[in-house]
């Protein structure tokens, strides 16, 4: 209990607690938005769903509900790995003023990069992406850096 009392106290706990919440709510929001769109669109890829409400089965997605999974899939690829390695340096015991821009940058461009994906909007969804792809490449060398403490 007082390693828990210490990291609720811990501001670099805290941003990654912050962000952790955030990026869960992108991937919830992805995952809601694809059922949603699904349903309104009357068509179901599960037989027991269309019997269910009565209407046509189909083995593929309509487009709209491809592109909300793809924006799905592309952000879990890119977030599970940053929250493991955000763990990994709140763990190590790294400093509040290297992880919280980059918590920041990561967090505002995953959210811009699923609004622009969703938008269809380039050349700012592959902006968005090389933005968190850099925050997680900084992420790392910390993890790597206060892990090792190299001086």
């Amino acid at each position: 209990m007082n390693l828990l009392n210490h990291a609720m106290g811990d501001s670099v706990f805290l941003a990654y607690s912050l962000s952790s919440l955030l990026l869960c709510l992108n991937l919830l929001l992805l995952w809601i938005a694809s059922g949603t769109v699904r349903a309104r669109g009357g068509l179901a890829v599960n037989r027991e769903d269309g019997a269910r409400y009565n209407v046509p089965v189909s083995d593929q997605d309509p487009p709209a509900v491809a592109r909300i999974l793809r924006a799905h899939r592309n952000a879990e690829a890119v977030i599970y790995p940053f929250l493991l390695l955000g763990l990994v340096y709140v763990l190590a015991g790294g400093t509040f003023t290297f992880a919280a821009p980059i918590f920041a940058i990561f967090v505002a461009s995953r959210l811009a990069h699923s609004g622009f994906y969703l938008a269809a909007k380039q050349p700012w969804r592959t902006v968005s992406f090389a933005i968190s792809l850099l925050a997680t490449i900084a992420l790392l060398v910390g993890d790597v850096w206060f892990t090792f403490h190299i001086t």
